[in-house]
């Protein structure tokens, strides 16, 4: 298996997988939003980036979408793990933990303070993943949507 960053040569691979996640979590984005992803992704300036993994023949198991930033709590920036998904055809075959030991070994030679993320308290199949490669916080999230 590889793990690398996405490149502009993914972009369809990318989408389809893309689309897998967002119809997993019940939504279905516009086409201008995806476009914008994916230019983000690509953009050297930007803060979002990802990885794609994909086996042997290159197939496409699942992808990770990032976001760094500055943290007030330090000096370093933090990774805020956005979107982890893997193929449903892939799973039980340690791809999540593979794309986040990737992240780990990426924040320590870039010198992040962290990486976290959030999942739903229903994701019984991702928390127990998690559980395992994490420490649970116990902070509880809040929102205000403003569209």
């Amino acid at each position: 298996m590889q793990i690398r960053p996405l490149t502009a040569a993914d972009h369809a691979t990318w989408l389809a997988l893309w689309n897998d996640y967002c119809q997993f979590y019940h939504s279905r984005l516009a086409d201008d939003v995806n476009a914008t992803l994916w230019q983000r992704l690509l953009d050297e300036q930007s803060p979002i980036k990802g990885l794609i993994a994909l086996d042997d023949t290159g197939q496409p198991l699942g992808f990770c979408h990032t976001v760094r930033h500055p943290h007030t709590w330090s000096a370093r920036n933090v990774c805020y793990l956005e979107d982890l998904y893997v193929s449903p055809n892939a799973r039980r075959m340690g791809i999540a933990s593979q794309l986040i030991e990737a992240l780990r070994v990426q924040g320590q030679h870039e010198n992040w303070y962290r990486i976290y993320w959030i999942t739903g308290t229903g994701n019984a199949a991702a928390r127990a993943v998690y559980d395992k490669l994490a420490t649970r916080s116990d902070h509880v999230r809040y929102e205000i949507a403003l569209a």
